[in-house]
């Protein structure tokens, strides 16, 4: 049976995350060191202590998830070293933890650019410009009529096609806010405005793309060892050159998460690994193909359960 691999992005953090694991497996506790000599910043205690307005913010979140999703990661591979996905993929920032899993990225090299990447996606943008916010129930082809109609002159674009009845929109917050009541109008289940200090996605964040771009001149990025699922076109990459320019995009690009996982489901992955904090994909998966398996990797009854299933395919 084919499986794939997928990595958690922003939202799915939680105060705690990752402790248990850590207090009974010395791979993820000495990864989680790793993340705080490499930032100088007490990222394990974060993740285990909080507190969550700490946690929450954008710079402290990336990392955070991507030192707890890469422990979670080496921990499977140190219990299955025989473990081979047909795939990788992550959701926004989750894709970089996907480079360092498939080996384009070292991980110090990883940890510091999603650190950066925090950083200037906070500081891009002043507060209360910008916005993001969920429609609920209305098709993407919709959504992206509503974005158009109700711009008027400023920045609004789908951000995360997450499933095909969830899309989330970002841009100025005028804007934001007027695609959210024209969605009601026009029949959205729900519309919501997230609580996000950025407007991830959109074309606000190009000048975060640039910069970080000047940074990807300065590593080295491999080919992957197996092909990454990219958030910009949701197609099987393995190029570290290809892969890079992609990575930039990706920055100020709607994250095409139904396309990745169609697309897998269409090369025969028939069960789905999260491997990270929560289970926000597992739920995004199962809306966009019920018929496929889904596993994860959080804590030791998910890591028992991926187990044993690895036991039976591998």
């Amino acid at each position: 049976m084919k499986y794939a691999v997928v990595f958690p992005g922003q939202a799915s953090q939680y105060v705690g995350m990752g402790r248990e694991l850590a207090e009974k497996y010395p791979i993820v506790d000495e990864t989680l060191d790793e993340a705080d000599s490499v930032l100088g910043i007490p990222i394990k205690k974060l993740c285990f202590e909080g507190p969550e307005e700490e946690l929450s913010k954008t710079y402290n979140t990336q990392p955070a998830i991507m030192a707890v999703s890469v422990a979670f990661w080496r921990l499977l591979k140190d219990m299955k070293p025989e473990i081979k996905p047909a795939f990788f993929a992550g959701h926004s920032l989750g894709e970089y933890t996907a480079l360092v899993a498939s080996s384009v990225l070292e991980f110090p090299d990883a940890i510091k650019l999603v650190r950066k990447r925090g950083e200037w996606m906070q500081e891009a943008v002043p507060l209360g410009v910008g916005a993001m916010g969920a429609v609920i129930g209305l098709p993407i082809e919709e959504v992206e009529k509503i974005c158009l109609e109700s711009a008027m002159g400023e920045i609004l674009s789908c951000a995360n096609i997450n499933s095909p009845s969830q899309i989330v929109i970002s841009g100025h917050k005028e804007a934001v806010k007027r695609a959210l009541s024209l969605a009601k109008e026009r029949g959205a289940k729900k519309v919501v405005e997230l609580n996000v200090s950025a407007p991830f996605h959109c074309e606000l964040m190009k000048e975060v793309g640039e910069k970080l771009w000047v940074e990807f001149q300065r590593i080295s990025f491999r080919d992957a060892q197996i092909p990454i699922v990219t958030n910009v076109d949701g197609l099987p990459t393995v190029k570290g050159d290809e892969i890079k320019l992609k990575l930039k995009n990706q920055t100020f690009s709607p994250v095409k998460w139904v396309d990745s996982v169609v697309k897998m489901v269409e090369e025969g992955v028939e069960a789905f690994i999260e491997v990270g904090p929560g289970k926000v994909l597992s739920g995004l998966i199962k809306s966009i193909n019920r018929n496929v398996k889904l596993l994860r990797v959080e804590d030791e009854k998910t890591l028992k359960e991926t187990l044993d299933f690895l036991e039976g395919v591998i």
